[in-house]
């Protein structure tokens, strides 16, 4: 399993958009991917978990990644957190 921590720059937080975007990101990965905000843990393939958390500007978020392609789904994702979020 890998573990991703990310405070969120985005002004707005997660909201349709950007959740639409990593919903769209995650969807090619086998991995269960999870985005975790507080003692909230959503699945990232759910648009409406991810919309769900709430997570807006400055709050930390974890992401979790396990399975047979953990690896490649920790890399694109961290780098999409980064460059969306």
């Amino acid at each position: 399993m890998r573990e991703f921590k990310y405070v969120i720059t985005d002004p707005e937080g997660i909201h349709a958009r950007p959740a639409g975007l990593l919903v769209k990101a995650v969807k090619d990965f086998s991995s269960e991917i999870k985005i975790k905000k507080g003692e909230k843990a959503m699945n990232c393939k759910a648009i409406f978990g991810v919309m769900g958390l709430g997570a807006k500007k400055g709050d930390e978020v974890t992401l979790t990644f396990e399975g047979a392609d953990e690896d490649a789904a920790y890399d694109a994702i961290s780098k999409f957190m980064q460059e969306n979020l």
